[in-house]
């Protein structure tokens, strides 16, 4: 493939991606505040394979699963809160559940979440002076690599 053939294939698997994403229907709804460290990895989960993006996350009571969430990841955007302006417009990031909101070493910065974002993970799709924020989020696992696969092989002969 040359290189102009590459840049159109991956301007559309974004677009397939993020529009996706995008759809409400796809996505659940629910609250996020951020936590700083020390983190410490969900039991039996290396400390090693955190994202060297650092995009990562602590599971809520509601998303913990008894511990299935550890690995998990999520699609994440945020869509409100408090005070106007917070969210990043349109920032999507993928976030990696690592450890258990309910017994962080660092306390998070409100109680009752779904989901605790890593200081940079949270900066990334909102104002880091914000206490929580209102989150849309999407689970990014076989379900989802299933409709992106639709949508290539659907589309990929009109690349």
């Amino acid at each position: 493939m040359d290189h102009h053939h590459n840049q159109r294939l991956q301007s559309v698997l974004t677009f397939v991606i993020i529009s996706n994403f995008l759809l409400v229907s796809h996505g659940e709804v629910g609250t996020a505040a951020q936590y700083s460290p020390p983190f410490l990895p969900c039991y039996g989960y290396d400390s090693g394979q955190f994202p060297s993006s650092n995009l990562f996350a602590a599971a809520g009571d509601g998303i913990w699963d008894n511990g299935a969430a550890c690995g998990r990841q999520y699609l994440v955007k945020c869509i409100s809160a408090t005070e106007p302006g917070t969210c990043v417009p349109d920032q999507v990031i993928q976030v990696r559940i690592v450890d258990f909101a309910l017994s962080t070493v660092s306390p998070p910065s409100y109680e009752g979440t779904t989901m605790v974002f890593s200081d940079t993970a949270f900066g990334t799709i909102a104002n880091s002076s914000a206490v929580s924020i209102n989150i849309e989020f999407q689970q990014f696992g076989i379900q989802f690599m299933l409709k992106l696969n639709f949508w290539l092989t659907r589309y990929v002969g009109m690349i």
